[in-house]
């Protein structure tokens, strides 16, 4: 045992000998120096004050703003009803009658013909407009719990300060774009009604359109 030992310690000998030296790391070029700003710019001259007033931009403040959740929600006599950015502006035509596709062709008829008892009424004379789709959605809201049909009267707008009626406009767009509204047509006959009968749709426990 010990003369294999031996052998296999000089083997190690002679393989280090004859082994090529190892190259020699070439060193590493030194990092270039930072030039020195002031003697990048020293023959800048700096600007003369202009004499006018620069204001300063307000700070961030510190907390991030939360986002938005859902529609902008808007409070009206206590209650929080959401705002819906449809029909803000006055329509170029006034909607005598409409009604949500899908709906069977006879429900204008049957609702011109009070086949749905009106369980509700709201009067929107002396409102302006920002009041009267607050005041709108908020009625649409209760009145679904107690009926089906409800009459809205806009007025026939004679008396309103730009000559021709405003809210009869607004409000059949208002209706036209309410998610709960199925149809609505005019309360008077005659083209000229200044109410109308809207149907609405069901609460969710038993929504069906009919």
């Amino acid at each position: 045992m010990k003369t294999f030992k031996d052998s296999l310690k000089g083997l190690r000998q002679s393989l280090r000998q004859a082994a090529p030296p190892r190259a020699a790391t070439p060193p590493q070029p030194a990092a270039p120096e930072e030039p020195d700003f002031r003697q990048l710019f020293g023959d800048v001259k700096p600007l003369k004050p202009d004499g006018r007033h620069h204001p300063q931009r307000p700070k961030p403040k510190p907390r991030p703003r939360k986002p938005s959740q859902g529609p902008a929600v808007h409070a009206f006599n206590g209650q929080e009803i959401p705002q819906h950015p449809i029909g803000w502006f006055e329509p170029p035509e006034l909607l005598h009658q409409f009604a949500r596709p899908g709906m069977p062709s006879a429900t204008l008829k049957r609702l011109r013909q009070g086949n749905w008892p009106v369980c509700a009424q709201l009067d929107l004379h002396g409102y302006t407009r920002h009041q009267a789709q607050d005041a709108l959605a908020l009625f649409i809201h209760r009145a679904r719990s107690r009926g089906q049909c409800v009459k809205v009267i806009h007025g026939k707008g004679f008396g309103s300060p730009q000559g021709e009626p405003v809210l009869k406009k607004l409000v059949r767009s208002w209706l036209q774009h309410h998610p709960d509204v199925l149809a609505f047509c005019e309360a008077e006959s005659g083209g000229h009604s200044g109410s109308l009968l809207v149907l609405l749709r069901r609460p969710a426990s038993d929504d069906t359109d009919d």
